[in-house]
């Protein structure tokens, strides 16, 4: 899965995949309902490839915590990011038992659950080539 065309916006709901690179910054598409707009590079963008989450050993990187999910629910949706607090916390600790539960607050949980679902919904949660990696990193492993 590669996260580094899909971007989140400050200030802009839901997540953009880029189309193209222009001189003042970028047109991105909207990946819920596919409008196009162009995005300058005076707005703060982030690609999701370059997002992690605290932990209490290092920082583990979005594609990793995503990834945590998608096997919890062996594919489905996760947790809906408008349940109480507590709710969150306790699928948070799920998937994550050594989050950083002083620096990861339940506004980024929110925002972490409602990106799950969003690139769900939109079939853009592969894992099939880290899952190839692994198989063959086991097979390097087993003949060594």
């Amino acid at each position: 899965m590669d996260l580094s065309k899909i971007l989140a916006i400050t200030g802009k709901p839901g997540l953009y995949l880029v189309i193209s690179q222009t001189k003042t910054g970028a047109l991105v598409e909207s990946i819920i309902d596919k409008k196009k707009i162009p995005v300058f590079s005076t707005e703060k963008m982030s690609s999701l490839n370059d997002i992690s989450v605290f932990t209490d050993d290092e920082d583990l990187p979005l594609h990793k915590v995503l990834k945590a999910i998608y096997d919890k629910e062996n594919g489905g949706k996760c947790i809906d990011p408008k349940s109480d607090n507590n709710a969150l916390k306790k699928y948070m600790e799920e998937v994550l038992p050594n989050y950083d539960k002083d620096r990861v607050y339940v506004s980024d949980m929110k925002k972490l659950f409602s990106w799950y679902n969003m690139l769900h919904e939109q079939n853009l949660l592969d894992f099939s080539e880290e899952k190839a990696t692994e198989e063959s990193a086991e097979v390097t492993e087993v003949k060594e």
